[in-house]
């Protein structure tokens, strides 16, 4: 077989491939909106729940935004931290490749460990029961991984120039730290942010386990409540209501495809300011 044709044969399985992925996406989505978007309205977004269904997904809107808030206050600090200390402070050994092999075993655990852990540890051993506290706490061990490595991406894509000649005028360690190299690395620990906010909205097997399912409102940290996964779980696999699971299938999805845009909005604009 000459070379040309075998360019064509690969340049063909690659947009064959591209093509079956862009057909999957579409058949999903277009499945999920034809079931659920005619049943979205007004009164469906904003209404409480109730049990005979004759209200609406607000409790859940409200307790998915209470957890992404709590979750990224937990986890930006200390992953933004500990990647600082990874790229900036710590010197190659084995404290280093430890702390890279923590990081990179986390990331591969199934989520659904995370939420057995989070319901035994933070729950049962530490007392905070079922609540937005345990949620947060457990979804802040398994977003780690994923703000700690776009932070020390966004750290090593900054010129090492920028560093030097910062230190070279006369400026301390901690200053270039804080006016120079976290400003320039904005745009990657935003992203990093982002991504951590798609991953609560569509996380389900690690949040009900230590948050619960309690359709109300939380009032404090210390109470339970149910995301919009957990309720479309809990519609589905009880066989509650499938148009229901539906819609708010719909609304998951186009919450998590806006997170999607938001995350490429915000570092295209980012570095073109940097």
């Amino acid at each position: 077989m000459s070379r040309r044709n075998l360019d064509r044969i690969l340049d063909t399985l690659i947009w064959l491939s591209a093509f079956f992925s862009v057909a999957v996406l579409l058949g999903i989505l277009g499945f999920v909106f034809y079931k659920g978007l005619g049943k979205i309205s007004l009164h469906f977004l904003t209404a409480s729940y109730k049990t005979d269904l004759s209200g609406g997904i607000w409790p859940m809107i409200v307790t998915t935004v209470y957890l992404v808030g709590l979750s990224l206050l937990f986890v930006t600090p200390l992953g933004i931290g500990a990647a600082i200390y990874l790229e900036e402070y710590a010197k190659e050994g084995k404290l280093t490749r430890l702390i890279t092999f923590a990081t990179e075993s986390l990331a591969g655990i199934p989520s659904i460990i995370y939420g057995l852990f989070g319901m035994i540890f933070f729950t049962t051993v530490l007392g905070f029961g079922f609540s937005l506290l345990s949620g947060a706490l457990t979804m802040m061990i398994l977003l780690l991984p994923t703000m700690l490595r776009t932070t020390q991406e966004a750290l090593r894509s900054i010129p090492r120039e920028y560093k030097e000649a910062s230190l070279a005028l006369g400026a301390s360690r901690l200053r270039t730290l804080f006016k120079v190299i976290l400003p320039s690395a904005l745009p990657g620990i935003t992203t990093g942010m982002l991504l951590s906010i798609g991953r609560v909205v569509g996380e389900t097997a690690a949040i009900y386990l230590p948050l619960g399912m309690y359709y109300e409102i939380p009032k404090s940290v210390f109470d339970s409540g149910r995301t919009l996964s957990v309720h479309l779980y809990l519609l589905a696999k009880e066989g509650i209501s499938f148009e229901h699971a539906y819609a708010t299938a719909a609304v998951l999805v186009v919450v998590v495809l806006l997170m999607n845009q938001l995350t490429k909005f915000f570092k295209s604009t980012m570095e073109v300011k940097k």
